[in-house]
């Protein structure tokens, strides 16, 4: 038999060569889900945040009685996120009582080339008013 036409009839290593071809998609894919779900944490996270800085800034005026207090507040119990204080804008005196916004650019952590690929990474921003 030819050497050649025994080589092209040789089946031993398929299974390595395809593997080669849909390992990459399937980590691609897990990276972007556990992307997605992070994004989706830190969105949480934030208005949660947002929404307890507000609450602390009505009710507990002894621990965030100014706005740069409000902000320190908000950032610590942020502290997972590393989002700093200066993200949050406290405006006291509002007709619905105090609110506070948020913003900050999410940070990729498995794929940052995702940012590169799509221009920025997503703004997560949250708002909340109370009395």
């Amino acid at each position: 038999m030819n050497p050649l036409t025994r080589l092209l009839r040789d089946r031993r290593g398929n299974a390595a060569v395809e593997a080669a071809f849909v390992l990459p998609l399937l980590l691609l894919l897990l990276l972007g889900v556990v992307e997605v779900g992070r994004l989706a944490w830190a969105r949480a996270s934030l208005d949660f945040t947002v929404q307890e800085a507000a609450r602390c800034a009505a009710v507990r005026t002894d621990l965030c009685g100014t706005p740069e207090a409000t902000r320190q507040y908000a950032a610590n119990r942020l502290a997972a996120l590393d989002v700093p204080a200066a993200a949050f804008t406290v405006t006291p005196g509002q007709p619905c009582g105090v609110r506070v916004r948020a913003s900050y650019a999410y940070q990729f952590l498995t794929v940052p080339m995702v940012a590169k690929a799509f221009g920025s990474a997503p703004t997560v921003a949250a708002e909340v008013c109370r009395a």
